[in-house]
């Protein structure tokens, strides 16, 4: 095997540098979103005999047991993507022949392709809306009508029992279609796409399938009456758009329109996935500048300023389309400003003096610690899941109960509390008089009964005295344990329009308790239900920037900004305090070698020696095809280093090998698959064209080693990797530190980073998960660095 080993001088580091990894401040305690530094056997103690005379290497035990549902591990089953292109002489080539006017095509390309992913993302928000719309009006309409015939007969179990049986059926679907077609559907997919623009491959999460049973799940989960929104679906499916139409062909349907094949690289596709992701918000809000602010803030890691105009374009083509097709539909054709295109309705502008602003950031506070609870209870669920519902029909038994449990809820509601009000009123379609008296109807049966979107509004719009503090108190609790628990089943929806509503129905009942308080003031109640769903959904999400922005395109006014941005900051904060934002709590559950944009604080003392992985398994410039298949068989390696023969005149084979350049697994396959031999140079190589298409054909799926035909006898022939290896890799000596590794790596998105020693002679190899590894804790004013474990079973 072709292999190099580590010699002990070329990597020695002082332990008293190692020891140092362990924090000297212990945490207080542990929470939902950490763990305690694990000082397992593979981590270095700083003890006496590492400071007196222990080497200093640390060797990474491989993992037999771990605790399902720990936040201190990582998954060693995802790979990276590869941003760095590889400056190969067939690109060189390519490159040099196509010129200037390719560069300005190419460019406007990119244009229309953003064009159209705002109008298809667009579009298919115009019919997820629809759908829901309609389903919703039908469901409910068809309840109401059940509960007026049976409340005069006093067999209201009868309606109760049509409610959960409607629920059930409709979330039975879109429950089915995400456990057993497509289970990255689930949730609201914000987190998978944050980390496929990361640079992680997360699978099948921009695949054809994906975005139907989104799409389907996404309507099942709101008609259904569970609580869940369809604002982060729509960003996923905004993605897929936009991974789709990019690049030219459907793997899912084995369709190649021989188009757009320069686009089939990793880096060219993250650019407008992010784009699509905010194409999707706006849709989502009918929020452009949102949407952009959205992806920079939340979503994308890489960012330049020609993707913020373009971003920018498709965003505003994706709410343009979305309100033409809206207005369309709703008898207003072409009044692009018809007010009902806004989700959460017009709102004037709320005056608010001086001393209000210590009452917004008192909501701040609220909001950040009830969000720190919701994350909390919900990370708590998520590993119960992990644990005990993992069978997929289990996950389906689970959305069914949540589907029931819901209905059962808003029917409890309903009955026990006696909140009516007169029918003039009326935010509802569907007044239900339920035990009211003649000519007024029940509040809490008008909020139910509608979709969760149209609740927000109802709390944000209704004058103040429409709802009795009591029915608020047991709506919030309720609402707020629901939500909790509907984020995370196998249905697809998303969290912003729960915790809006939640938000809006707490900041209301703050209102009424400070007019309580104040009675010679009149007090607005939508400024505090708008202040409060901000602070709510803030302190779950920990978004600022684009949260603020977004809340004032939706209600259309920017007069309130100054108010959202004091509340979210102190939203942030507070629930920072406690525990991380949802979308990380998914992401270090599931395990994703997630690089967060800073390197760890206080880590030059740890060594790229100490990073590494060794041995390196190397190829030489011309290899054996038999040597190139053995390795792919026996490794899953996706990157090798090139490195020169050794002299046939040395006695010994030296240890270590002078670096060349670096190959990929996909490129090694593709080059095996076409039977590019050196043997075969007259025939093959004259026959078959020879250049990038040849890789970009196979883009992204490339068939396993296993797949390949290769004959013993072709086992005996060479391939020269010197034209289709990337021959200037970055690389770094081995004394770097862990900082500047880290900012290398992050920075320009790479996958494989060798590591060399004086000499240029490969002596490493540093990929994502060596980096993620080391991972900085922050919890009650309290922080350190902890090592991750690498694991298989997650």
């Amino acid at each position: 095997m072709n292999s190099s080993q580590l010699i002990e001088e070329t990597v020695s580091v002082t332990t008293s540098d190692t020891a140092q990894l362990v924090s000297n401040e212990e945490p207080e305690a542990s929470s939902s979103n950490f763990t305690q530094f694990n000082r397992s056997s593979d981590l270095l103690d700083s003890t006496e005999d590492d400071i007196h005379g222990s080497h200093g290497i640390r060797r990474r035990q491989p993992v037999q047991k771990i605790d399902p549902g720990s936040l201190n591990i990582l998954s060693a089953k995802y790979e990276s993507l590869d941003y760095d292109t590889c400056e190969n002489h067939l690109l060189l080539d390519e490159e040099r022949k196509r010129g200037y006017p390719f560069i300005v095509w190419k460019d406007i390309a990119r244009w229309i392709i953003v064009l159209l992913i705002g109008v298809v993302t667009a579009l298919i928000a115009f019919t997820i809306d629809i759908c829901i719309e309609e389903f919703s009006k039908i469901k409910y309409v068809q309840l109401k009508k059940s509960v007026d015939k049976y409340v005069l007969l006093d067999k209201l179990y009868i309606p109760y029992l049509l409610w959960v049986l409607t629920n059930i059926c409709i979330v039975f679907i879109g429950s089915m279609l995400v456990a057993y077609v497509e289970p990255v559907a689930a949730g609201s997919g914000i987190p998978q796409v944050k980390c496929y623009l990361n640079g992680v491959k997360v699978p099948r999460v921009v695949r054809i399938k994906t975005l139907f049973v989104k799409a389907v799940g996404v309507i099942s989960a709101v008609v259904g009456g569970l609580a869940g929104g369809k604002e982060g679906p729509m960003i996923h499916s905004g993605a897929v758009v936009a991974a789709g139409i990019s690049q030219g062909k459907s793997t899912t349907f084995n369709k190649d329109f021989k188009i757009l094949q320069y686009f089939r690289e990793d880096h060219e596709k993250r650019d407008f996935v992010s784009g699509g992701a905010a194409a999707g918000v706006s849709a989502a809000f009918g929020a452009p500048i949102g949407g952009v602010l959205f992806s920079l803030e939340e979503g994308t890691s890489f960012w330049n300023q020609a993707l913020t105009w373009r971003t920018f374009f498709g965003t505003v083509v994706s709410t343009f389309t979305l309100n033409f097709a809206l207005s369309a539909y709703h008898g207003h054709p072409g009044e692009l400003s018809y007010p009902g295109l806004l989700n959460l309705g017009k709102m004037e502008p709320f005056p608010f003096q001086f001393y209000e602003l210590p009452v917004f950031m008192l909501f701040g506070v609220v909001g950040g610690a009830l969000g720190a609870l919701w994350n909390h209870i919900n990370y708590k669920l998520s590993v119960f899941r992990i644990r005990y519902v993992s069978a997929a029909w289990l996950r389906v038994v689970e959305a069914c109960l949540v589907a029931a449990v819901s209905a059962t809820c808003g029917f409890l509601m309903m009955f026990l509390l006696d909140d009516c009000r007169p029918l003039g009123e009326d935010p509802t379609k569907v007044p239900l008089q339920l035990f009211c008296a003649d000519g007024e109807y029940n509040t809490l049966a008008a909020i139910w009964f509608q979709t969760p979107e149209a609740s927000v509004r109802s709390f944000l719009h209704d004058p103040m005295g429409s709802y009795k503090p009591l029915s608020l108190m047991f709506f919030v609790v309720c609402y707020f344990l629901l939500s909790t628990w509907t984020f995370g089943l196998a249905v697809s929806s998303g969290l912003f329009i729960p915790n809006l509503l939640t938000g809006a129905a707490w900041g209301r009942l703050l209102a009424i308790f400070i007019q309580f308080m104040l009675p010679q003031n009149t007090i607005n109640p939508a400024k505090y239900a708008l202040v409060g769903a901000a602070a709510q959904l803030g302190g779950v999400v920990r978004m600022t920037i684009s949260l603020t922005v977004i809340i004032i395109e939706t209600t259309g006014q920017i007069s309130n900004a100054l108010p959202i941005i004091i509340t979210l900051v102190v939203a942030k904060w507070t629930g920072d305090f406690f525990n991380e934002g949802i979308y990380d709590i998914h992401i270090q559950l599931a395990g994703v070698p997630l690089l967060p944009w800073e390197p760890p604080p206080l880590a030059h003392n740890v060594y790229a020696s100490e990073v590494m992985s060794h041995p390196v398994f190397t190829l030489r410039t011309v290899e054996n095809v038999g040597h190139i298949v053995e390795i792919l068989r026996l490794v899953s390696y996706n990157g090798f280093p090139v490195v020169d023969p050794p002299l046939a005149d040395d006695t010994e084979v030296p240890t270590y090998k002078r670096l060349r350049g670096l190959i990929l697994r996909s490129q090694l396959i593709v080059l095996l698959q076409n039977k590019i031999f050196n043997e075969n140079a007259n025939t093959t190589w004259s026959n078959f064209n020879v250049d990038m298409n040849m890789f970009r054909k196979e883009y992204p799926r490339y068939p396993s080693i296993d797949e390949l035909k290769i004959s013993e006898w072709e086992k005996t022939y060479t391939i020269d990797l010197r034209p289709f290896m990337n021959p200037s890799p970055y690389t770094l000596p081995h004394r770097a530190s862990l900082p500047r590794l880290f900012r290398l790596f992050r920075a320009l998105g790479l996958r494989h980073l060798p590591i060399v020693n004086d000499h240029n002679e490969v002596v490493g190899m540093v990929t994502r998960k060596d980096i993620a590894r080391y991972r900085v804790w922050r919890h009650r004013g309290h922080m350190g660095m902890e090592e991750l474990l690498l694991s298989n079973e997650i």
